[in-house]
């Protein structure tokens, strides 16, 4: 197995497994003012103590809310397909989320996910484009840029869209590992 393929596809599964979980839970929770949620970032980037899992939480739950409830059911449905290993249902279910929610940075978050999981990285990473263009401190889209990057040997880029992930969520493990990762294998190659 390619070594890179697996990080990368280890990084969005747990990625999307922990979005997941915190979805289920606190779905039914009201959502955030603009100030909350800025409050919540606060909270989010300050790496002592544990209120930052209450804060990651608070905006997981926000940004998976379209505004609509078929919209949200479109995005359950293209978890499930993802979970189940299905990626075309998923990526089908995706793009009607996004021509119907052009706004909603979650949907095409999740699509990069599934379209990377097929290799598609051109169309995976002009997802990724339009999910930062419309929330830039998205760091699990962050993230997922630095996998994806990585995984097609951009390593400087990759480590770039690291450490833009930890400076908005510094205690986010998968970004953690890759930049550690690429800080190791950067070393290696200067010596």
């Amino acid at each position: 197995m390619n070594r890179p393929r697996f990080v990368f596809h280890h990084a969005v599964t747990a990625l999307r497994h922990k979005v997941l979980t915190i979805f289920m839970i606190i779905a039914s929770a009201g959502g955030l003012a603009a100030a909350d949620l800025d409050e919540a970032f606060a909270r989010l980037a300050d790496p002592q103590g544990q209120a930052w899992r209450i804060a990651e939480a608070d905006i997981l739950r926000e940004w998976s809310r379209s505004g609509s409830a078929a919209m949200d059911l479109l995005l359950q449905r293209a978890e499930a397909a993802m979970d189940a290993g299905d990626l075309e249902t998923a990526i089908g279910h995706l793009t009607a989320l996004t021509d119907h929610a052009p706004d909603f940075a979650a949907g095409f978050q999740a699509r990069a996910a599934a379209l990377a999981m097929t290799g598609q990285f051109g169309p995976a990473l002009a997802d990724l484009r339009r999910t930062l263009e419309l929330e830039p401190r998205h760091f699990a889209a962050l993230t997922q840029l630095g996998a994806m990057l990585e995984e097609m040997g951009d390593d400087a880029r990759a480590l770039a869209a690291y450490r833009a992930s930890l400076a908005i969520h510094p205690n986010q493990q998968e970004a953690i590992d890759g930049q550690a990762r690429l800080e190791r294998r950067r070393i290696g190659t200067d010596i």
